[in-house]
């Protein structure tokens, strides 16, 4: 009887703890999922990390992709290539200067320029760029740009005196006209096609020159300055006659710009045209009213 009631109490504790056992496992397991609610709406806990969003403005190395995202535009040339620079033009056509005039004598020295040096780029000078570009196979621009003037420059040495400005060949070659041998003159010869400024018989300077056409033809024979005008334009063609110092009516000896460029392809109206700028500035301060102008062939 005892040990009966003492197996039924064994019984009865043991439903007691496995009842226990399994009301603690519950509450823990309430418990458990009750920390990771409260646990996410904590300020301080991490919350679960979400995939990347893709946006427009998003700053580089801020985290992998999304495998969906667009990748990057790929750019169009290498990071950090830089375009050549274009050379930019140093001369070109209207330019007036010594640098121009440096230009033509070092062109000279390689036969590309054929005549003497006037510090005007015109169309012979263009001309003469062009011929050099084209031999070195550069664009045929007519412009002497950077590339041209450095190729030029390693080509050819630093001109004299004397290149730069040559005298005229015709008054040291041919003998002057009698008329020309006493007194200031202008001693000017169709044949040579040169202007010779003497006194006594001493030739000065000489520089070249070209004369009207056969419509309009530069008179013959012995005259004087009558009158001299720096800034003079023409009120017949209305042309610029810079430097001029009329000698027979409204011929006179002037600088002409139209002969700088195009030299003897063109002709005047009947002045003595002279295409070298600086030579006649010269010519044109000593050169007084009364001064004798002798043309001839």
């Amino acid at each position: 009887m005892r040990r009966g009631r003492t197996d039924r109490d064994t019984r009865r504790v043991r439903r007691a703890a496995v009842a226990a056992v399994g009301v603690v496992a519950l509450a823990v397991l309430t418990a458990g999922c009750k920390v990771e609610t409260v646990g996410a709406a904590e300020p301080t806990a991490l919350p679960a990390e979400a995939p990347p969003r893709v946006t427009d403005d998003a700053e580089p190395g801020g985290g992998p992709a999304s495998p969906s995202a667009t990748p990057p535009p790929t750019p169009s040339r290498t990071p950090g290539a830089r375009p050549s620079p274009q050379p930019s033009t140093l001369m070109s056509v209207g330019d007036r200067s010594e640098r121009v005039r440096e230009l033509q004598a070092r062109l000279r020295q390689i036969g590309h320029f054929d005549r003497s040096p006037t510090g005007y780029y015109g169309s012979a000078t263009v001309a003469s760029v062009q011929s050099f570009q084209g031999k070195r196979g550069l664009s045929r621009t007519g412009r002497t740009d950077t590339v041209t003037w450095e190729r030029l420059l390693a080509m050819t040495r630093k001109p004299t005196p004397k290149e730069l400005d040559p005298p005229a060949a015709g008054p040291a070659a041919v003998k002057p006209d009698a008329r020309c041998m006493e007194g200031r003159v202008l001693c000017i010869s169709k044949n040579s096609r040169t202007l010779a400024w003497m006194i006594d018989g001493r030739v000065v300077s000489s520089m070249d020159v070209r004369f009207g056409s056969q419509y309009t033809p530069t008179r013959e024979g012995t005259f004087s300055v009558y009158w001299k005008s720096r800034h003079h334009v023409s009120t017949l063609y209305d042309s610029p006659m810079p430097y001029a110092m009329f000698f027979s009516g409204g011929q006179a000896v002037h600088y002409s710009s139209d002969f700088a460029a195009r030299g003897y392809n063109g002709a005047s109206h009947g002045c003595v045209n002279v295409r070298d700028e600086g030579k006649i500035a010269s010519l044109f301060a000593q050169v007084r009213n009364g001064d004798k102008v002798v043309i001839h062939w």
